[in-house]
Order: C-alpha cells, then structure tokens, then sequence
C-alpha cells in the first residue's frame, strides 16, 4: 500500500489521542506552544547542525517520497529487459539505439546507451555499480537527517520539561498553579517522544527501506543489460532475473508473453 506510512502514524497519533480522552484529558492540552517551540525548532536546529543544509531543504519531498513512494516493479523490468535481449537477439544490439527514446528509466536508458555504444562489459558494470553507489548515498544522507531528528527530538522534550519545572519551583507561592504548570512541562517530553517515535524515525527506516528496493531493482536491471550485452537467451535472462522477483509474483508458463518493448517502456 502506497499511503501505508501516512497511515500508519495517523493510526499511532490517533491512538495516543483516544487513550488521553478516555483517561479524560482534552486534545487541546497537548497543544502547548512554547513546548512546541522548544521540542520542534530545536530538533531542527540541532538536526541541521548535524546533516547541513542540503538534506534539511529536501525534507518536504522526502516526506512526500515516504507518504506517497513510487513503485519499484520487479517483475515488470524482467519483462522489459527479456523483451530488450529478444529484439537484440534478433536484430543486433544495434538495433536497439532508435527504441532508447521509449524507455522513461534513466538508468535502463544510460546501461543500454553503453551498450550499444560498444563499451566493455566490465566499465559498463563498473559506471552501474557507481550510478547505484552513488543513489544509495543520497538516500542514505536523506534518511540521516530523520534518523538524526528522531534521537534529538526526546531530549528536546526533556529541555522543554526541565524549563517547565524550572518555572514551576519559581512559582512554589502559588499551590493552585502547580497542577497546570507541571503538566505543562511534561508535554514536551510528550512531544519530544512522540513525534521521534511516530514520525522521524519511522519515516527513516520507510527511506531506508525504498532505497532498498530501487536498489535491488537496478541491481537487477544491472544484471539484465549485461546478459543482453553477452547475447543470452531470452529465456535464460527471463530465469536469471525472476530469481529478483518474489515467487508470489513470477511469470507463469500459463501467462502472456511478455510485453513488447515499446509497450513495456
């Protein structure tokens, strides 16, 4: 399921939210705004600090990323690559130089671009294994910063605490005003664990597990363009490459053939 982040932390909050009404506590006492400000802007102060400022100002797109990620089909780049290794079996790798403007995967086109260039199979391995190495340190520097958010965001809400109890042992003349100053002070530790546990840190381990899987998926693509560049049999490539795919998912022998090119593309 796509949304299956969004969803999940809106069940999470919404089970914190339920439990505090049913032992009688409001929604608008968790609304404390200096606690928000101490527990929020801190840990993105202290997060920057950490990080920088390039993965700070791609945090909207990769909380859209999380909430809404793109899907990584297996089992339809195994199709499109057996359909590629048919035409080059056919036809020559050659021929595959006037269908590159069809494929919309940048990383299927530049391998294949490779090839057909003539480029040897070894530095066409060498320029992929990079291409990926390289993803996968982006995404890892994306996924640092939540990570870095979800261990500051708790002791925020502690400062925030401390700050509150500090204000509370000033204020010791007035035993009315006790009750309300303490629970003040401990919505930012609140906060501070809440917002580590059921936003930053499971959004880092959702980036993580995406830069996983399009790993994986251009691990195979990798594999696909250099059995074409070899001249495998398509069926070899076909079972070569469905060992990437989930046995709930492969092709059976029962199933249409596998999708032309341009189509697939």
């Amino acid at each position: 399921m796509k949304a299956a982040t969004a969803i999940g932390i809106a069940v999470g909050v919404g089970g914190l939210v339920m439990g505090g009404l049913m032992e009688g506590t409001t929604p608008m006492a968790f609304f404390n705004v200096p606690a928000m400000l101490i527990v929020l802007v801190g840990t993105y102060g202290a997060t920057m600090a950490s990080v920088g400022w390039g993965p700070m100002r791609k945090i909207p797109r990769l909380y859209g990323l999380a909430f809404s990620p793109r899907q990584q089909d297996l089992r339809e780049r195994v199709d499109l690559l057996v359909s590629i290794a048919e035409q080059a079996r056919r036809e020559g790798l050659l021929a595959l130089d006037a269908q590159l403007g069809d494929i919309d995967d940048e990383f299927t086109r530049k391998g294949l671009q490779l090839v057909v260039d003539g480029t040897d199979p070894e530095l066409v391995r060498e320029i992929l294994e990079a291409e990926i190495d390289g993803m996968e340190a982006r995404h890892h520097a994306g996924a640092s910063a939540f990570e870095k958010a979800g261990g500051y965001a708790p002791t925020m809400g502690i400062i925030g605490t401390v700050m509150g109890l500090v204000h509370v042992l000033q204020n010791l003349a007035d035993p009315s005003s006790l009750g309300p100053a303490i629970s003040t002070a401990f919505i930012a530790t609140l906060l501070g664990v809440g917002s580590a546990n059921l936003v930053f840190l499971p959004v880092a381990v959702r980036l993580r597990t995406l830069s996983a899987e399009e790993a994986e998926l251009r691990t195979l693509t990798l594999d696909g363009i250099l059995a074409v560049q070899a001249g495998d049999n398509p069926r070899v490539v076909a079972d070569k490459l469905s060992s990437y795919v989930p046995p709930a998912e492969r092709r059976g022998e029962d199933d249409d053939n596998v999708t032309p090119l341009r189509e697939a593309a």
